[in-house]
């Protein structure tokens, strides 16, 4: 929740005065032109669940001399003991192993396991950030554009395995289209103000319009 709530980023206000609530269970796209607060207004929100939320970066914060693997088990770090993350840095276990593979194998990237981060493709490394969310175990998902890097379709299939697997998410999403059809509340940001709020199914193309005017 927040309240009359106000940030700001290099001595400019990159929210003014923003109020909502959002309750568990619910799923909500951010719109809006590029640079209007969106990535503000997540990371504001992190602040206030750092123990219930994950976090999918626009710049994934992957390590890219690592495997996918130990990407992966990168959301999970901070809920094993120091000695087992020895170990699986060392020699993945077989615990940790079977885990992660079952959550590759649903996001297509199974055959890369083992491979460095750093030869996938920006799409194949987007779908790495999201198992990373995914194995955190997380009940609440915050996404910044999860998915700019992908095609339609895969765009489509990882949305999807969003839904499926976190209780609440917030996604920034740049394809309005693909907010519309997946989330039931958008809520539009400019300029660091919220434009509207409401449920998908109640927003009209005049105001989708106005929204990116002249942006």
């Amino acid at each position: 929740m927040l309240k009359d709530f106000s940030a700001s980023y290099q001595n400019q206000t990159a929210l003014h005065s923003i109020s909502l609530s959002i309750a568990s269970g619910e799923k909500v796209a951010l719109i809006g032109p590029s640079g209007g607060g969106k990535t503000t207004l997540l990371k504001s929100l992190f602040k206030q669940q750092q123990n219930k939320a994950a976090v999918l970066y626009q710049d994934l914060h992957l390590v890219q001399t690592l495997s996918v693997f130990h990407n992966v088990y990168a959301g999970k770090l901070d809920q094993h003991s120091t000695l087992r993350n020895l170990l699986n840095l060392v020699r993945p276990q077989k615990r940790e192993r079977l885990e992660i593979n079952a959550i590759l194998q649903n996001l297509q990237l199974s055959e890369k396991a083992l491979s460095l981060v750093g030869e996938l493709s920006g799409g194949q490394q987007q779908r790495v950030a999201l198992a990373r969310c995914l194995y955190s175990g997380h009940p609440i998902l915050l996404a910044d554009e999860p998915v700019s890097s992908v095609d339609p379709q895969q765009a489509e299939t990882l949305v999807r395995e969003m839904l499926a697997n976190f209780n609440t998410i917030i996604a920034a999403m740049h394809t309005v289209d693909l907010a519309l059809k997946y989330f039931t509340r958008i809520i539009a940001i400019r300029s660091g103000r919220i434009v509207f709020d409401l449920p998908s199914s109640e927003i009209q193309q005049q105001q989708l319009e106005e929204l990116f005017i002249a942006c």
